[in-house]
Order: structure tokens, then C-alpha cells, then sequence
């Protein structure tokens, strides 16, 4: 049966006060509704049981993107064109970009909103697992005050949430720390466009030095909520790439879901689709660091050699590097690298000591290029020591091994404190000249390949 507007009362107050003052004097009376993409319908279909409409469409406040140095507010009528329009949004967050692309037709984009996407609570909307992947928080108002909630913690059941009948979603708020993330969506449905996902997955990752440092997966239409995959996030995290991690990661992610058979597809299906989903981006993730390779190899041989002059900072290695390609994998790379750093001369391994700033001091010498700088920052991070004792005796010990060998103090430092390095630098004063090059070339040897892990991250 279709509805009958007479049944209906829908008024337009033109401010958010008020708004938020009606719901409070009769909560669960009033329904609030804003591009009504949803809500319609419904009540197309003669199932709106609410009858009295509160329009929250054209409201300046929930309708802003604003940024900030740490996040991104976006209010919650902001439309999926909105979003498609915003230069942050599209820089910063490309997965709501994404899902925004292939949430209905243009007119769906031009009205529906993100913030009755989060309160209708389908578990097939586009872009909730967008969301849940980039950590949002919620700010909900009423009358009463406001409050703030995770995203992740937002959806109760189907069609349940933690709103309450006096509340709205006024704004979704987005930390600014996933820019340099690799991202990926894809929607599975009965068409490319216009259609209700049978499966889809939101992902973000990180590599450092071919690790996985961080992962978020979620996905829709495979449980009552949208759901984020974080038993197998806990599969894949601190793990190197390979074929059996991907294998486990998608037995894992098949293992989290509890899809149904329902009209538009089944329980079987749903669950393939999902384990090939998160497969294709594992591979993609991997694949991204054999991209950049491949683009290096084909570089001239002088630009090949300036790219990874940061790794090690010897002219020699990095020419003989990059004369050794094509390589077909971070593996190979790292094992020319090794068998040429052995090969080199004295002058060749000391120009590159010469590159690092001194144990303990954060400025490196103006021979460094920046990213060789910001990578000593990161990798002495630990030794920065709020201990003045500890500093000055570093400031010493360095003084007196610079007079003994005639140059810097070279030490693998990443996760060691200033005390453990310390003992280290005083350890090693003991050492005689060929002796003590020797362990200065090998440190440097694990510098380099941890540089070039990172520069293959990149």
C-alpha cells in the first residue's frame, strides 16, 4: 500500500537549535530527515510509521567540512557530492571519495547524506566501512548537551545504534594520519552502478621496511553491522607479505563474517567474495613496493644512483647499485647491495659514516640530504635521552672515539636506548682500527637495508 501524504506533517524550523529543541520536548515523535535517499523509500512503500518530519536539509551547521591541524569535521548532511568536491577529503580520505562515487545515481549523490547513511544503519551501505577503517568519531547533540562516540562502537545490532530519540549526528570527525596509507574499496554488486552491495571492503595500510605496520579492513552486507575484520588485522600486522600470509589472511577474514542467504545473494558467495577481496588487496599491497622497483629500473643510471644515495650516502655504492639492475625483487636487491657494500674500499665506507649525524645529536651534518636526516631522526629516536648525565657522557664518549679512529661513531640504532648505545660506543673503544672498521661496516650494512626497505615503502 502507498502512503498518503495527508498523514503526514513535515516542518522546516531553518535552524539546528530548534531542531534539536523539538526532538527534546518529544523524543521518538519526530523524525528527522535530510536527503531522504532512504527514508522515501520507505515511505513510498507505505511503511513510515512515523508521521511527523523534522527537515534538517539546508542547515548550515551540519553541512560544513571544516579542517583542522589534527582532523577533519565533516557535518553530517554534508552530500556525497560534498564529499566528492572537497580537496581535502579527496586528498586525505580517497575511500569516502570512493564510496561517495558509487552510492546510487547523481541525484542520489546531490541528496542522500553522509550522516542518514551512518543513522539508517544498513550493514550494505557503501560508506560505513569507509569509517570504521579511518577510526571516525561521532559527535552526537541534543538538547541535553553533546556527546562524543567511536564510530566503531556506534552500531549496536541491525538497524540498532546508540542514538538516542532526542539526538542528532551533527558531525563525523576524521584524524588527519592516514594520508600516506595505501587504500583500497571495492563494491561487489548485480551492476556496476545503482546497486546494493552483495560484498563490500574498505581497507588502509602501511608498510615500513616491507612490514606491515598497520592494518584496517572492514566490510559490509556480511553481518547485521558493518564490520571491521580485526581477528584478521591481527593475522596479517607485523608480518612480511608472502603467499601464506595472504592464504591465512583470507581464512581468517572468511572465519569473522556471518553473512545470510537473501535476495540479492548468498551466504556461500558472500563469503568467497570476501576472502578474494581481501586477497586482491594484500596482493595489491605487495605489489606496490615491486611497482616502485620496477619504475627504478628503468630509470637512467645517474637518477637510478641519486635515488638511492639516501640508503647508504656512498657514491660508489649507489653507482655500482644501480649498474647491477634490473632486480626482480626487494630479495635480490638487498643481497647486490650486501655483496657490493662488502666489495668497497675505505674511502667508500667512510664517505658514508660521514653522512650520519653523531649518536645522541639530532642535527646530521650538511653533507645529508633530508631524507637521510629525517631517517637518522627516526632511527635514533630512542636515544634521545632526557637524562643530562647520559647526554653529556654520550657527548664524550663520541669525542673520544672520533679522537681514537679518526671518525664517527657508526651504530645500528634503531630501538636502542642512549644508555644501551652507551655501553655500545665504550664497548667498542677496546676494539683495534681493522677490527673496529670492520664492525662499523657491517652496522652500516644493516642501515642500508633497512633504508632501502623503507625507500621501497615510499
Amino acid at each position: 500500500m502507498r502512503a498518503d501524504p495527508s498523514d503526514y506533517e513535515l516542518v522546516a524550523p531553518g535552524s539546528l537549535a530548534t531542531v534539536v529543541s523539538l526532538l527534546g520536548q518529544s523524543p521518538g515523535e519526530w523524525l528527522p530527515i535530510a536527503g531522504g535517499t532512504d527514508l522515501m523509500v520507505v515511505y513510498a512503500a507505505g511503511r513510515l510509521s512515523v508521521r511527523k518530519l523534522v527537515s534538517l536539509w539546508n542547515l548550515p551547521e551540519l553541512r560544513r567540512i571544516e579542517a583542522g591541524a589534527d582532523d577533519v569535521r565533516i557535518g553530517a548532511a554534508s552530500t556525497y557530492t560534498d564529499l566528492q568536491q572537497n580537496e581535502i577529503v579527496q586528498n586525505e580520505f580517497p575511500l569516502l571519495v570512493a564510496t561517495a562515487r558509487c552510492t546510487g545515481g547523481i541525484a542520489n549523490q546531490n541528496r542522500g547524506t553522509l550522516g542518514g547513511n551512518i543513522v539508517n544503519a544498513s550493514p550494505a551501505a557503501d560508506s560505513l566501512p569507509a569509517l570504521l577503517v579511518y577510526d571516525a568519531a561521532l559527535i552526537l547533540i541534543s538538547a541535553r548537551g553533546e556527546r562524543r562516540v567511536a564510530y566503531n562502537d556506534f552500531h549496536t545490532g541491525y538497524k540498532k545504534t546508540l542514538l538516542a530519540q532526542d539526538e542528532l549526528v551533527r558531525e563525523i570527525v576524521l584524524s588527519r594520519r592516514y594520508s600516506r596509507y595505501s587504500s583500497y574499496f571495492r563494491k561487489v554488486g548485480a551492476r556496476n552502478a545503482q546497486a546494493i552491495a552483495k560484498v563490500c571492503v574498505a581497507a588502509l595500510a602501511r608498510l615500513d621496511a616491507g612490514i606491515v605496520s598497520d592494518i584496517r579492513l572492514a566490510a559490509g552486507s556480511v553481518a547485521p553491522i558493518p564490520l571491521r575484520l580485526k581477528l584478521t588485522e591481527e593475522v596479517v600486522g607485523g608480518k612480511t607479505i608472502d603467499k601464506a600470509l595472504i592464504e591465512q589472511a583470507r581464512q581468517a577474514a572468511i572465519n569473522e563474517i556471518r553473512p545470510i542467504d537473501d535476495v540479492r545473494s548468498t551466504s556461500r558467495y558472500r563469503s568467497a567474495v570476501l576472502g578474494n577481496l581481501v586477497v586482491e588487496f594484500l596482493e595489491k599491497l605487495a605489489g606496490e613496493k615491486s611497482a616502485r622497483l620496477a619504475h627504478w629500473n628503468r630509470l637512467p643510471a645517474k637518477d637510478a644512483a641519486h635515488e638511492v644515495l639516501d640508503c647508504c650516502g656512498s657514491g660508489m655504492w649507489a653507482r655500482l647499485l644501480a649498474s647491477r639492475r634490473p632486480f626482480a625483487d626487494e630479495a635480490s636487491l638487498i643481497a647486490a647491495s650486501d655483496e657490493i657494500w662488502n666489495a668497497l674500499q675505505p674511502p667508500d665506507w667512510k664517505e658514508a659514516f660521514a653522512k650520519h649525524p653523531r649518536i645522541g645529536e639530532k642535527n646530521a651534518p650538511a653533507s645529508a640530504s633530508p631524507q637521510s636526516a629525517a631517517w637518522s631522526s627516526q632511527e635514533q629516536k630512542r636515544s634521545q635521552s632526557p637524562d643530562s648525565q647520559v647526554r653529556a657522557e654520550l657527548a664524550e664518549a663520541n669525542r673520544e672515539y672520533e679522537a681514537r679512529f679518526g671518525r664517527i661513531f657508526i651504530v645500528f640504532a634503531t630501538g636502542k636506548s642512549a644508555t644501551e648505545m652507551l655501553e655500545i660506543l665504550r664497548d667498542r673503544m677496546q676494539n683495534d682500527e681493522e677490527s673496529e672498521l670492520r664492525v662499523s661496516v657491517e652496522e652500516q650494512r644493516k642501515i642500508t637495508n633497512l633504508r632501502l626497505r623503507k625507500w621501497l615503502d615510499k
